[in-house]
């Protein structure tokens, strides 16, 4: 594959899309709830259409995985051994990333565009329509915004500022985060939930914060912004240390190399 060419195509993809939802912004049309605290508008809608159109017209035949329509069941068909349906390449794809955040007007929104192969990553573009950001990775050449490089932070896990997320889908799971999260907020100097995981993720991989933890994400959710975290010099595992099947799980810590160890020490004390 072409990783220069698709990773221009993911670029422009992931701009087209964010120029829907800004388009759209403050005007949200259409809202359906997928679940608890889970909605779809739209923009979703409209910016997954968009997306695809660039990447089918610049990639054709590399099959798409997005977040709204038929695309978690395709997403489980493809990664089935033996059902005839198994794709080894593909996009994935967060039209919206942070669709709460859209409809209250907060601007932590994302626009995520990843192309996968074995199961990893090896393109991966965060755009932020609001902030004027995109970050892109290349597997083996590293991370940028823009023309800037990103290095993960280098702070001690003590003056660490650590992103999460809440389990709003399945509060079943509170317990065993809370002993996660009273770990970390003894551990580290603070935490913050922005409430979109593939920004959480640019932001790690740029040294706002030292690591970003959070259970039962869409493989769209992370995909690229995970990828962006290992080109900019950090580590991404599930919580218990696999640096593969976090995609599939949706269970992820993604830290400095530092703040990991501790993440997954916080991880594995908790039950999950």
């Amino acid at each position: 594959m072409d990783l220069d060419a698709l990773s221009d195509a993911a670029f422009a993809a992931a701009c087209a899309g964010g120029l829907v939802v800004s388009e759209r912004f403050g005007t949200a049309r259409d809202v359906h709830g997928k679940g608890p605290g889970d909605w779809v508008t739209e923009a979703d809608l409209a910016s997954e259409r968009a997306i695809r159109d660039v990447l089918e017209a610049a990639a054709p035949g590399i099959p798409f995985f997005g977040e709204e329509g038929e695309g978690a069941q395709a997403w489980a068909d493809a990664r089935t051994p033996g059902n005839g349906r198994r794709s080894d390449v593909g996009w994935l794809v967060d039209p919206l990333d942070g669709t709460s955040n859209f409809l209250h007007r907060f601007p932590a929104v994302g626009v995520s565009v990843a192309l996968v192969e074995a199961g990893r990553p090896v393109v991966g573009v965060v755009h932020a329509p609001f902030l004027g950001d995109t970050y892109v990775a290349v597997r083996d050449r590293g991370a940028f915004r823009g023309k800037e490089r990103l290095e993960v932070s280098r702070r001690n896990p003590e003056q660490a500022i650590c992103a999460t997320g809440f389990p709003f889908r399945h509060k079943e799971w509170l317990p065993t985060y809370l002993r996660a999260f009273d770990d970390a907020i003894a551990r580290f100097e603070d935490l913050r939930r922005a409430g979109a995981a593939s920004l959480d993720l640019a932001w790690t991989a740029s040294a706002t914060f030292e690591g970003y933890f959070e259970l039962g994400l869409g493989p769209w959710d992370v995909a690229a912004g995970a990828l962006l975290v290992r080109e900019a010099g950090g580590v991404v595992t599930d919580w218990r240390g696999d640096d593969a099947s976090w995609i599939d799980s949706g269970d992820i810590l993604a830290a400095s190399p530092e703040v990991h160890g501790q993440l997954l020490d916080i991880a594995r004390a908790s039950g999950r």
